[in-house]
């Protein structure tokens, strides 16, 4: 079971924080059950694992398994929250070379993220003559990225199956009620998926978000599911034997003791995308009214040649999660080699976990040393279950994390600033004024 610590405890907190922080760690968890604290229209996530709905999940198993027996490839079109968390989970279950493996399941392509035009035609031909659906996720329907992108696999659908075979081949993860996407998927016909109210899009991964996308590939998303309930029921503890109420509590002590950027590490590079989806989870959520630690992430070994000195060395401006993982779902020994040039003989017969592990504690010991404060997320494995777990498990400690800033942690007002300005600057209706404001400032 997933387990939080700090290493060196005495070293970086020397005072006992939990009294101090106990009846605010409290209070706050009080805020996130009861959806009474700010935000809290929007802590629908609390309880998803338990009150998730039934019926549409049933959907979802069932959309993914025709997806698979009539498509090659399902083009997954989303931002931010409507996509980070889905390859996360996908990459770790399945491997981030998984659209390179053979297997019975479709490719998955991630666009409508990005406003590239080389990566948006690449993947139009990726598609071009293989059987593909779409999974288009907006709560809106009018995000620029994912909508332009929208209306390139759109016309490639209709142009490849007609109007009424894309039909079949559209689905829409959506408003349950209102918003351009809906509109538009009701008056087309297409099957529709819910990006609940009470749920925003960087806690949505167990929702339909996230979990039709995973289902293509064939994951067990009921266990995915089941973890994330059994980490609910964990976090339900309002005490320290809580893992969210240790990790919130360590990173808000380093916080107020000066370290400004947290570091999520992994030595896995599977991890990767679910370190960009964590990224966006704490960002959104706790950088507001001046305050917040900057998350970053680093990925081990790899980094240790390039951002290792800085960790090392540097300004003593971070501290470092690393998130461990467990044993791999393969097992490979070093061979012996009999002339012994590169003078590795001395770990034959040993397995690459047992260098890993190693590399791993010799990290820890050097970057504590060098005065990095390191927490330890000590997850289960790979498996849907302990991603379900971990999954959850961070969404919770942010919630928590962001009621101890005073903050709103599941609002995002800063967003909309460059949002404001790229429509202005594109021309779009009713921001002529600010068009040529902005035009004045860029050709001073």
């Amino acid at each position: 079971m997933l387990d939080v610590k700090l290493f060196e405890m005495h070293t970086f907190l020397p005072l006992p924080y939990e009294g101090a922080l106990g009846p605010r760690l409290k209070k706050a968890q009080e805020k996130l059950q009861n959806g009474s604290g700010a935000g809290g229209e929007f802590t629908g996530w609390v309880h998803l694992p338990r009150d998730y709905d039934k019926e549409e999940f049933s959907r979802i198993q069932a959309a993914a398994a025709r997806i698979r027996a009539n498509s090659q490839a399902l083009v997954v079109i989303g931002i931010g929250g409507s996509y980070l968390g889905a390859r996360g989970v996908i990459d770790c279950l399945c491997s981030p070379n998984y659209n390179l493996k053979k297997k019975d399941t479709p490719n998955v392509y991630f666009v409508g993220n990005g406003l590239s035009a080389d990566s948006m035609q690449e993947v139009l031909d990726l598609v071009a003559d293989v059987d593909f659906s779409v999974n288009v996720i907006s709560k809106s329907g009018t995000t620029t990225e994912p909508a332009v992108a929208f209306r390139f696999f759109r016309e490639a659908l209709e142009k490849k199956y007609g109007r009424e075979g894309a039909r079949e081949r559209i689905y829409a993860t959506t408003d349950k009620a209102r918003g351009a996407l809906k509109s538009l998927a009701d008056a087309e016909g297409w099957e529709t998926f819910v990006v609940p109210d009470e749920i925003g899009g960087r806690y949505s991964v167990l929702t339909a978000v996230g979990l039709l996308p995973i289902a293509v590939t064939g994951a067990d998303i009921e266990a995915l599911m089941r973890g994330a309930a059994q980490m609910m029921d964990i976090c339900a503890d309002a005490s320290f034997a809580s893992p969210a109420w240790k990790y919130a509590a360590i990173r808000y002590e380093l916080y107020r003791s000066g370290r400004s950027i947290e570091l999520l590490a992994c030595y896995d590079p599977a991890f990767r995308f679910m370190s960009e989806w964590w990224k966006q989870l704490y960002g959104e959520s706790e950088g507001k009214d001046g305050k917040g630690l900057f998350p970053a992430s680093v990925e081990f070994t790899a980094d240790l040649h390039s951002m290792g000195q800085y960790i090392q060395e540097g300004k003593r401006l971070m501290f470092e999660t690393v998130v461990r993982l467990g044993k791999s779902g393969c097992q490979l020994y070093v061979p012996r080699d009999e002339a012994d040039g590169d003078g590795l003989n001395f770990l034959a017969g040993e397995s690459m976990d047992f260098i890993r592990d190693r590399a791993m504690e010799g990290t820890l010991l050097a970057h504590t040393e060098g005065g990095v404060p390191n927490i330890i997320v000590e997850a289960g494995g790979k498996d849907p279950e302990s991603l379900g777990q971990l999954i959850y498990f961070f969404e919770y400690a942010c919630g928590l994390s962001g009621y101890l800033l005073d903050v709103n942690p599941f609002d995002q007002p800063g967003v909309e600033a460059y949002k404001k300005n790229m429509f202005a600057l594109l021309g779009k209706p009713g921001y002529e004024d600010r068009k040529a404001e902005l035009e004045a400032k860029l050709h001073k």
